[in-house]
């Protein structure tokens, strides 16, 4: 979206820096801004003993984790400092996170990109995690989260959602006056199949950065309650994980039992989609819309996902995609699309025909700068704009 709007926009790019991006990341970035600042900041690794520590230190704050850690004096003098000069229309804060750092009062119109939800995240692993210790623990994350959030959200001008659902879900929850929903986009010209890798017929894939819960929790759930049931009756079956910083337990079960694959972080994620038979969502955690399944859809994959896992986006049950809520479920599914090639073959045709004509980046970019100039135009005039509840244009 960013390479989007640079087209008629000036992008500033404000970003914490732990140190683990690429060498030509910066390079990169000219693509999709003009400016780009990086602010130094320490992240603790996962898994390790001051992560740990780290998690035990929280209990005493009324911050959420997830929140907590990318807190930044550095990154909130720096907001000032750029918004002080007056040549910022408009700040974005993309994602919940940073807005630990974005300072109220300033002399500059505001609006909060919310890609999910977040308190219904936490919620929801609290609701699937049977843990009692940590239970309790993400019982203590999910009503940090949601205070955090129902504080923070009506202090920006305008907040913008990625679902109808997630807009009504703030509206409701947290009496977020200026919210909008944008739809979720995707580069119809780079997913795209180049036709030069073979399906592996027996081959499932999951795509996602494998350091966010949900996305550990849906790859835990597969292989322990999905994978045996397929494998009973499609003995060859592989899954293929993609993503950076896979778990520990993952990749020693990937060490124990070859059908299961994990590449860990890729460049491109393509040929891995292109090569296999059926693209898999077991999503059990979760809010936003899910930019995985678009990009499947693009490459032209039968898709089989949880409800939650299709949360949020306007596609249906059998004509995009199959849904399945249970594990014996998901797996009738998935055995149905390995044992059926040209069922597998149409479903992925019609998903790509449904996401190349209605959810390019270019629309999807429109309205995203249409809701931030009626942002700027309401503080700038607020009695112009009465309707407050309405729409983004899609």
């Amino acid at each position: 979206m960013l390479k989007e709007l640079k087209r008629s926009c000036h992008i500033t790019y404000l970003t914490l820096d732990d140190g683990t991006a690429d060498a030509n990341a910066r390079d990169l970035a000219t693509e999709y801004c003009h400016e780009l600042i990086c602010i130094p900041h320490r992240r603790r690794e996962k898994f390790t003993a001051g992560f740990y520590f780290e998690l035990m230190v929280n209990l005493t704050s009324r911050l959420p984790y997830a929140i907590k850690k990318y807190e930044s004096p550095a990154m909130r003098q720096e907001i000032v400092n750029r918004v002080a000069d007056r040549r910022c229309d408009v700040l974005v804060c993309d994602f919940l996170a940073p807005a630990v750092n974005v300072p109220f009062g300033l002399n500059c119109t505001s609006v909060l990109f919310q890609h999910n939800v977040e308190a219904m995240i936490w919620k929801r692993h609290y609701e699937v995690q049977t843990n009692a210790p940590k239970r309790a623990y993400l019982y203590r994350q999910w009503q940090k989260m949601r205070a955090f959030e129902a504080k923070v959200c009506p202090r920006f001008d305008s907040v913008i959602a990625v679902s109808r659902e997630d807009r009504e879900t703030m509206q409701q929850e947290y009496e977020v006056q200026n919210v909008y929903d944008v739809p979720t986009g995707v580069d119809v010209a780079f997913f795209r199949p180049t036709g030069r890798r073979k399906r592996q017929p027996h081959n499932l894939v999951f795509t996602g950065s494998m350091d966010w819960l949900p996305n550990e929790d849906a790859i835990r759930y597969f292989t322990e309650q999905i994978m045996p049931r397929i494998k009973q009756e499609v003995p060859g079956v592989t899954l293929t994980v993609v993503g950076r910083d896979p778990f520990p337990s993952l990749v020693e079960l990937s060490k124990r039992d070859p059908s299961i694959i994990v590449t860990g972080r890729v460049d491109d994620v393509r040929p891995f989609i292109e090569e296999a038979a059926v693209y898999i969502v077991p999503l059990r955690i979760g809010g936003g819309t899910r930019l995985k399944i678009y990009e499947a859809m693009a490459m032209e994959k039968p898709i089989v996902s949880t409800s939650i896992g299709a949360e949020g986006l306007p596609i249906h049950n059998g004509e995009e995609l199959l849904l399945a809520d249970t594990p014996q479920s998901f797996a009738e599914a998935v055995i149905g699309l390995l044992r059926n090639e040209l069922v597998a073959r149409e479903l992925g045709v019609r998903g790509a025909a449904r996401v190349r004509a209605e959810f390019g980046w270019d629309a999807v970019s429109q309205s995203f700068a249409h809701i931030c100039e009626r942002a700027v135009a309401m503080k700038a005039l607020p009695g112009l704009v009465q309707n407050r509840n309405a729409n983004a244009v899609v």
